[in-house]
């Protein structure tokens, strides 16, 4: 049996219930079904379901509280949908606090439940297919909906793995046609699931496409690899009663950063990292504890803050730690900052606000409590003050929790140093930290791996608790690769310079136990003089503008450059705008520069417009973020190079010495998602290679293949794929639709996608599988797919240059055979194929194509299923061209008469599925292919005149089709009778219908039993009823929707 949608759904469900959900179909609890749970189709809830848990849950409850519950939950009270999951997310976590009038007359308070979070066995689990929703006027039918306690917390939309054109990105856009055609479908929800039987997403109902993110394990030990099934997967390993129940309670977050309110579900390596690091923790504090919770990697991009807060929410409600008072370490004020509003919006998760201590005596009042408290500080604040050799006390409680970000760094260790002039000894910062809170455990979280020389941080923190390297967080598309290119060779330098360059920077980096600053310093200042050179930065300007214009001309993004110190990031800007003067401007919200930096009064003069407060840097963060803003370029010396998220950014410009954990946070600014970036790029002017390459000695190799990739490598990437196109055109030139005039490259474009199409069949009826041959007609699209991602990540080359027409030219080919599918829309006014140029203006002047027109039929005022037509298409040289066309043509008549006739269009549908299936599995010629359409073509033209041949309008003759579906019911009555039904069909739904039919459940209800009377009167076959009435109203919604 051939894969399809029913099957995946099918397995679902399968596997659902092998994990304890009950299963009823759709139709079983409809309003109008055998069991029916549902008053009408309106209603979302199953509130008999939820009436009947909530009094399970809470016994000892009086009913007038269980019923002010129920209400609650059930009557929205905010606007937003948003707003409202979060509102009864709330309700279901936290429990419905209600107020009731006792029996003494007197009013009482307590707490209602609506789901047991500690008992799964407690709670009613049930999953429904077809589970039909009628809301705004819209009739919607999402695939899956899994009700907890009569709550619907989860929606999945399925898809046909076996058809290329059913993928999870049209789940995805189906479920957010659903979000706004049906959002009460959505006010109680939890997760959203989308798969294809074999990729699977799950997501939140505010993710955008790339947050929708696989669930590659079951118990957090096994994963899943991408190419395995993951479905069967994300369904256990989510929908596992324990789970959900804990997805729900510990790992859903709110929150809003002014562009309006989001909700963020955790990631499976959050929801099950965190897990381990609680159980760590009780066995670490035990009284027989060593106190060493351990260490967690999850490398930079995949949500380590979140993970921290996740972490927190958990020790906080966990019972055997007892109520732990949380220290959040950081070593730098902006990442205090970052992260202590990560945790801001976690309030609820920690149920509590998080507290900053501004000093060692705030520190001290904030931990002079029994239990409890997040409090936030900075490493520096356990320095002892002058004259002191130990830090004093701050508490000797057991129940603290030391949570240090970046846990690796040298402020961590133990060391003692000697102060030859005051005689006095310093220790690292463990040390005081051990002095300050004796009796602490600490935990760790770092987004780069402890280099095997650290000794400190096992000593402190443990061993590894667990990892999420950059490999498995690529492969989720958690984060994208990062690619390396050199722009040394750019730079034009004097022989006699370059040598001390080189030594002065290798002598700062290879040194990495200074210890005297004056050294530092001087060294610094010596490299910085020559690095700030002015030849040199004019040079480097010039190349960064010139690198920077033709990637964004490549790919639509943002970039930024790290440079030395204040005083070279000011001086690189002037020579930019020198460049450039319509990027500069004095307005923070304007411009295309920027820098961003720290400054004081005392600062040169032409520093201060550079020079803000942390409102500035916000101002521009948020600029930095949104890819339409038209701020491309921001100029660092060390803000933003940790913690900061701009997923647009897909450019790192280095012109600062930088090694080891230092040199991998800052490069990670450019490994978020976004959209269809395909990975981040780093140009290198000052020599950082060597210091990459040791960096990522403390990887795994497979991680070494996801950074720092060699820019060489990219463009040996993109040349081999141009090759390969370049060979299928071997025989065919397509020189004149790139140097030609106008109406030359239309003519060529026409000519080369009726060359490529050929090649396709060709390499199909090489191919003995029906998969294969599937692939083989497919292959041209995604050969050119992998010379744009190639071509994106080079097009700053030499290389890339030389190619880009021709790579514009594969486009456009690409574009147009994309377009000439039989699955999509065509316009009503002139059903041909407009297709998009997407490519470079030198190739087709972004110019509507017309398809039509290049194969040279001219027919823009007969109908396109005349006679006359096709005999037309039939006479055509391009038979593959032709195909292509007649199947687009065809198709767009179907999707036009399905706008009257559901039946009708719907079997010719059908016909055009299995034909194009077999042509794909080498059954059929091209010639023979477009004989079938051809014929198929004659059936509709038929079709048209049928209804006057049997006296029937259009409008009869859909109700007609529409009984006559079912061959045993033309069989009992004959199609005489069926006419007479037909007529008196539309007769009386016409005269009954309302405004607000679709949307009142109770005039869809009325128009069922009028419906479900004629039917009877005429003595329809009872057993074919119910489906009857089923396509009629269906058909009904179509044809009246304009009356209504």
């Amino acid at each position: 049996m051939s894969i399809s949608e029913d099957i995946v759904e099918q397995a679902a469900i399968e596997t659902l219930q092998e994990i304890g959900w009950s299963y009823l179909h759709g139709s079983v609890i409809a309003p109008d079904g055998s069991a029916p749970e549902r008053r009408s189709f309106g209603d979302v809830v199953l509130v008999g379901r939820l009436e009947a848990s909530v009094a399970r849950i809470n016994p000892d409850a009086p009913e007038a509280a269980r019923n002010e519950a129920v209400r609650r939950v059930l009557t929205g009270e905010l606007p937003s949908l948003v707003e409202e999951n979060r509102r009864v997310h709330k309700l279901l976590t936290d429990g419905v606090d209600v107020e009731f009038r006792g029996d003494d007359g007197k009013t009482a308070s307590t707490k209602i439940w609506l789901i047991d979070l500690s008992n799964s066995d407690v709670n009613d689990w049930l999953a429904v297919n077809q589970f039909v929703v009628v809301e705004n006027r819209t009739n919607r039918r999402p695939d899956l909906v899994l009700f907890v306690n009569g709550l619907p917390l989860a929606v999945l939309e399925l898809k046909n793995a076996a058809s290329q054109n059913a993928t999870i990105a049209d789940a995805f856009n189906q479920l957010q046609a659903y979000l706004h055609q049906i959002p009460s479908l959505f006010n109680t929800n939890a997760v959203l699931v989308t798969s294809d039987g074999m990729e699977a997403r799950i997501g939140s109902i505010t993710a955008d496409a790339e947050r929708f993110m696989p669930w590659r394990t079951v118990d957090g030990q096994d994963f899943a690899h991408r190419g395995t099934p993951e479905l069967e997967t994300l369904l256990r390993g989510v929908f596992a009663r324990e789970n959900l129940l804990a997805l729900i309670r510990d790992f859903i977050v709110f929150g809003d950063k002014g562009e309006g309110p989001f909700k963020i579900v955790a990631g499976y390596h959050q929801f099950h990292g965190a897990q381990k690091a609680v159980r760590q923790a009780i066995e670490a504090t035990r009284p027989d504890g060593d106190r060493k919770i351990g260490v967690i990697w999850h490398t930079q991009g995949s949500g380590k803050s979140l993970l921290m807060a996740f972490f927190a929410g958990l020790t906080v409600k966990s019972e055997a730690l007892e109520n732990p008072t949380l220290v959040v370490l950081t070593d730098r004020n902006d990442l205090d900052d970052q992260l202590f509003g990560t945790f801001g919006l976690c309030h609820d998760l920690i149920r509590q606000n998080p507290e900053q201590a501004h000093s060692r005596q705030d520190l001290k009042q904030l931990l002079d409590k029994a239990a409890g408290g997040v409090v936030f500080t900075t490493v520096q604040k356990f320095s002892p003050e002058r004259g002191e050799e130990s830090f004093p006390l701050l508490s000797d409680r057991r129940n603290i929790i030391v949570i240090a970000d970046e846990a690796h760094r040298s402020q961590y260790g133990f060391e003692a140093k000697l102060n030859r002039e005051t005689g006095l000894r310093r220790y690292g910062y463990a040390h005081y930290i051990r002095q300050a809170m004796p009796n602490a455990s600490f935990i760790g979280f770092t987004g780069t791996p402890i280099e095997t020389a650290d000794i400190n941080t096992p000593t402190i923190f443990g061993e590894y608790i667990d990892i999420y390297d950059i490999s498995r967080a690529v492969e989720d598309g958690a984060t994208v690769p990062i690619f390396y290119e050199s722009r040394l060779a750019r730079i034009e330098l004097n022989e006699v310079e370059k040598p001390f360059i080189d030594a002065e920077i290798e002598a700062l980096i290879e040194d990495a136990s200074l210890t005297e600053a004056e050294k530092m310093k001087a060294k610094w200042s010596a490299v910085e003089a020559l690095v700030g050179s002015d030849k040199r930065l004019t040079q480097v300007a010039a190349d960064m503008v010139m690198h920077l214009e033709a990637r964004i001309e490549a790919m639509n993004g943002k970039a930024m450059a790290v440079c030395m110190s204040r005083s070279i990031c000011v001086a690189l800007y002037d020579r930019i705008i020198v460049l450039r003067p319509e990027w500069h401007s004095t307005d923070d919200d304007k411009g295309a520069v920027k820098i961003v930096m720290t400054g004081a009064a005392s600062d040169p003069l032409d520093w201060q417009q550079h020079i803000g407060a942390k409102k500035r840097r916000d101002d521009l963060a948020k600029r930095a973020r949104n890819p339409d803003d038209p701020l491309r370029l921001v100029i660092v010396c060390d803000m933003w190079l940790t913690g900061f998220d701009a997923p647009c950014m897909n450019t790192m410009y280095i012109d600062k010495p930088m090694r080891g954990h230092g040199l991998m946070q800052a490069i990670a600014r450019v490994n978020r998602v976004f959209k269809d970036k395909p990975g981040g790029l780093v140009v290198d002017y000052i020599g950082v290679a060597q210091n990459l390459r040791s960096a990522l000695e403390q990887y795994t190799d497979s991680d070494r293949d996801k950074t720092g990739i060699d820019e060489a490598a990219a463009v040996a990437a993109m040349i081999e794929r141009y090759e390969a196109i370049r060979d299928l055109f071997h025989g065919f030139d397509y020189r004149p639709g790139i140097d030609g005039q106008p109406r030359e490259r239309l003519i060529c474009l026409g000519g080369a996608i009726d060359w490529v199409l050929k090649w396709q069949e060709f390499q199909a009826t090489k191919q003995k599988d029906a998969e294969d041959k599937k692939r083989a007609h497919r292959r041209y699209l995604d050969m050119v797919l992998e010379l744009s991602k190639a071509y994106a990540l080079a097009s700053a080359s030499d290389e890339a240059r030389t190619i880009r027409d021709e790579v514009g030219f594969f486009q456009a080919i690409r574009a147009a055979l994309t377009k000439a599918t039989a699955t999509g829309k065509i316009s009503e006014k002139d059903r041909s194929f407009a297709v998009q140029q997407l490519v470079d203006r030198a190739v087709a002047s972004s110019e509507i194509i017309d398809i039509l027109k290049v194969t040279g039929i001219q027919s823009p005022d007969i109908s396109i299923l005349s006679d006359e037509f096709l005999m037309e298409v039939e006479k055509m040289e391009k038979k593959n061209l032709a195909l292509e066309a007649l199947k687009k043509l065809l198709n767009g008549e179907i999707v036009s008469r399905s706008r009257t006739n559901l039946v009708e269009s719907r079997a010719f549908s059908n016909r055009l599925e299995d034909a194009v299936a077999r042509y794909h599995a080498g059954a059929i010629s091209a010639v023979e292919m477009i004989q079938e359409l051809i014929a198929l073509a004659k059936e509709m033209q038929a079709a048209r005149a049928r209804g006057e041949e049997q006296g029937l309008s259009p409008e009869e003759v859909a109700f007609y089709d529409a009984l006559a579906e079912n061959q045993s019911a033309v069989e009992a009555m004959g199609n005489d009778k069926l006419r007479l039904i037909a007529h008196e069909l539309l007769d009386q739904l016409r005269g009954n219908v309302t405004v607000d039919w679709h949307q009142r459940e109770t005039a869809r209800a009325r128009m069922r039993v009028l419906v479900k009377r004629i039917l009877k009167k005429y003595g329809y076959p009872p057993d074919l009823a119910d489906e009857a009435v089923q396509t009629v109203l269906a058909q009904a919604e179509i044809l009246l929707r304009e009356i209504s």
